[in-house]
Protein backbone atom coordinates (compact mmCIF):
# COMPACT_ATOMS: atom_id res chain seq x y z
CA UNK A 1 0.00 0.00 0.00
CA UNK A 2 3.26 2.36 0.71
CA UNK A 3 3.65 1.96 -3.05
CA UNK A 4 0.08 2.79 -4.03
CA UNK A 5 0.55 6.21 -1.88
CA UNK A 6 3.87 7.21 -3.72
CA UNK A 7 2.39 6.24 -7.02
CA UNK A 8 -0.48 8.06 -6.46
CA UNK A 9 1.57 11.12 -4.65
CA UNK A 10 3.53 11.21 -8.40
CA UNK A 11 0.30 10.99 -10.40
CA UNK A 12 -0.82 14.53 -8.55
CA UNK A 13 2.52 15.92 -9.11
CA UNK A 14 3.18 14.86 -12.79
CA UNK A 15 -1.15 16.29 -13.62
CA UNK A 16 0.36 19.70 -11.63
CA UNK A 17 3.25 20.11 -13.57
CA UNK A 18 1.76 18.95 -17.02
CA UNK A 19 -1.39 21.49 -16.36
CA UNK A 20 0.89 24.12 -15.15
CA UNK A 21 3.53 23.44 -17.77
CA UNK A 22 1.77 22.81 -20.86
CA UNK A 23 -1.98 23.65 -20.72
CA UNK A 24 -1.85 27.28 -18.91
CA UNK A 25 1.44 27.81 -21.22
CA UNK A 26 -0.73 27.26 -24.11
CA UNK A 27 -3.98 29.27 -22.63
CA UNK A 28 -1.15 31.70 -22.48
CA UNK A 29 -0.22 31.66 -26.14
CA UNK A 30 -3.86 31.71 -27.10
CA UNK A 31 -4.33 35.13 -25.06
CA UNK A 32 -1.48 36.80 -27.03
CA UNK A 33 -2.64 35.35 -30.01
CA UNK A 34 0.54 33.64 -30.94
CA UNK A 35 0.33 31.49 -33.66
CA UNK A 36 1.08 27.71 -32.98
CA UNK A 37 0.50 24.27 -33.45
CA UNK A 38 -1.75 22.86 -30.92
CA UNK A 39 -0.48 20.77 -28.81
CA UNK A 40 -2.17 17.76 -27.02
CA UNK A 41 0.16 15.76 -24.54
CA UNK A 42 -2.69 13.13 -23.96
CA UNK A 43 -1.60 12.91 -20.61
CA UNK A 44 -4.80 13.94 -18.08
CA UNK A 45 -4.23 11.75 -15.40
CA UNK A 46 -7.86 12.22 -13.70
CA UNK A 47 -8.95 9.04 -14.67
CA UNK A 48 -5.94 7.61 -12.30
CA UNK A 49 -5.90 9.56 -9.61
CA UNK A 50 -9.82 9.85 -9.39
CA UNK A 51 -9.70 6.28 -9.24
CA UNK A 52 -7.31 5.90 -5.92
CA UNK A 53 -9.10 9.07 -4.06
CA UNK A 54 -12.77 9.65 -5.46
CA UNK A 55 -15.75 8.90 -2.93
CA UNK A 56 -15.81 4.95 -4.09
CA UNK A 57 -12.14 5.01 -4.86
CA UNK A 58 -9.75 2.57 -3.46
CA UNK A 59 -8.82 4.71 -0.52
CA UNK A 60 -12.28 5.15 0.42
CA UNK A 61 -13.08 1.63 0.09
CA UNK A 62 -10.09 1.03 2.24
CA UNK A 63 -11.08 3.02 4.66
CA UNK A 64 -14.78 1.53 4.72
CA UNK A 65 -13.48 -2.06 5.35
CA UNK A 66 -10.94 -0.75 8.18
CA UNK A 67 -14.18 -0.15 10.32
CA UNK A 68 -15.56 -3.64 9.68
CA UNK A 69 -13.83 -6.38 11.96
CA UNK A 70 -15.06 -9.54 9.60
CA UNK A 71 -13.09 -7.26 6.70
CA UNK A 72 -10.72 -8.85 5.50
CA UNK A 73 -7.70 -8.69 2.76
CA UNK A 74 -9.96 -10.75 0.58
CA UNK A 75 -13.00 -8.64 1.23
CA UNK A 76 -11.15 -5.55 0.32
CA UNK A 77 -10.07 -7.34 -3.12
CA UNK A 78 -13.67 -8.49 -3.85
CA UNK A 79 -14.83 -4.96 -2.99
CA UNK A 80 -12.31 -3.21 -5.38
CA UNK A 81 -13.45 -5.42 -8.60
CA UNK A 82 -17.16 -5.48 -8.07
CA UNK A 83 -16.70 -1.51 -7.81
CA UNK A 84 -14.06 -1.11 -10.34
CA UNK A 85 -13.04 -3.99 -12.76
CA UNK A 86 -14.77 -3.75 -16.01
CA UNK A 87 -15.93 -0.04 -15.04
CA UNK A 88 -12.74 2.14 -14.81
CA UNK A 89 -10.14 1.53 -17.68
CA UNK A 90 -6.58 2.61 -15.06
CA UNK A 91 -8.38 -0.59 -12.76
CA UNK A 92 -6.90 -4.29 -13.81
CA UNK A 93 -6.70 -7.78 -13.18
CA UNK A 94 -2.81 -8.60 -12.98
CA UNK A 95 -1.79 -11.16 -15.04
CA UNK A 96 0.01 -13.84 -12.86
CA UNK A 97 4.09 -13.13 -13.34
CA UNK A 98 6.57 -16.13 -12.54
CA UNK A 99 8.46 -15.84 -9.84
CA UNK A 100 6.68 -12.47 -8.31
CA UNK A 101 4.74 -12.07 -5.13
CA UNK A 102 1.05 -12.38 -6.12
CA UNK A 103 -0.45 -9.53 -7.37
CA UNK A 104 -4.38 -8.55 -6.58
CA UNK A 105 -4.89 -5.69 -8.79
CA UNK A 106 -3.18 -3.33 -11.13
CA UNK A 107 -2.88 0.27 -11.46
CA UNK A 108 -2.33 1.93 -15.10
CA UNK A 109 -0.54 5.01 -14.26
CA UNK A 110 0.95 7.54 -16.73
CA UNK A 111 4.05 6.05 -16.48
CA UNK A 112 3.05 2.72 -17.08
CA UNK A 113 0.99 -0.35 -15.23
CA UNK A 114 1.81 -1.31 -11.66
CA UNK A 115 0.75 -4.28 -9.84
CA UNK A 116 -0.28 -4.13 -6.15
CA UNK A 117 -0.32 -6.96 -3.84
CA UNK A 118 -2.66 -5.86 -0.91
CA UNK A 119 -1.79 -8.58 1.86
CA UNK A 120 -1.82 -6.90 5.38
CA UNK A 121 -3.12 -3.81 3.62
CA UNK A 122 -5.78 -3.50 5.91
CA UNK A 123 -4.03 -4.05 9.34
CA UNK A 124 -1.67 -1.48 8.47
CA UNK A 125 -4.39 0.67 7.54
CA UNK A 126 -5.99 0.45 10.86
CA UNK A 127 -3.32 2.42 12.77
CA UNK A 128 -4.11 1.29 16.50
CA UNK A 129 -3.42 3.60 19.34
CA UNK A 130 -0.29 2.00 21.38
CA UNK A 131 -1.30 0.52 24.66
CA UNK A 132 1.02 2.89 26.65
CA UNK A 133 -0.43 5.73 24.87
CA UNK A 134 -4.13 4.33 25.95
CA UNK A 135 -2.94 3.26 29.93
CA UNK A 136 -1.37 6.85 30.21
CA UNK A 137 -4.89 8.88 28.55
CA UNK A 138 -6.63 6.69 30.95
CA UNK A 139 -4.69 8.07 33.94
CA UNK A 140 -5.26 11.49 32.80
CA UNK A 141 -6.31 14.67 35.06
CA UNK A 142 -8.43 15.31 32.45
CA UNK A 143 -11.90 13.05 33.66
CA UNK A 144 -13.14 13.25 30.18
CA UNK A 145 -10.26 11.69 28.66
CA UNK A 146 -9.34 9.39 31.27
CA UNK A 147 -13.30 8.30 31.05
CA UNK A 148 -12.91 7.91 27.01
CA UNK A 149 -10.18 5.29 27.63
CA UNK A 150 -10.85 3.00 30.53
CA UNK A 151 -8.66 0.23 31.67
CA UNK A 152 -9.29 -3.15 29.99
CA UNK A 153 -11.43 -5.60 31.64
CA UNK A 154 -9.20 -8.32 33.54
CA UNK A 155 -9.36 -11.58 31.85
CA UNK A 156 -12.26 -13.50 31.05
CA UNK A 157 -14.39 -10.67 31.82
CA UNK A 158 -15.95 -8.17 29.63
CA UNK A 159 -16.34 -4.85 29.73
CA UNK A 160 -19.41 -2.70 30.42
CA UNK A 161 -19.82 -1.38 27.19
CA UNK A 162 -19.18 -4.87 25.24
CA UNK A 163 -22.26 -6.14 27.74
CA UNK A 164 -24.09 -3.35 26.53
CA UNK A 165 -24.16 -3.83 23.00
CA UNK A 166 -24.18 -7.52 22.84
CA UNK A 167 -27.51 -7.06 25.04
CA UNK A 168 -28.77 -4.58 22.69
Amino acid sequence: MEQLCINFTNEKLQQFFNHTKFVLEQEEYKKEGIVWAFIDFGMDLAACIELIEKPLGIFSILEEECMFPKSSDTTFKDKLYSQHLGKTKSFEKPKPAKGKQEAHFSLVHYAGTVDYNITGCLEKNKDPLNDSVCQLYGKSGVKFLAALYPPPPPKGKTSIMSQYLTKY
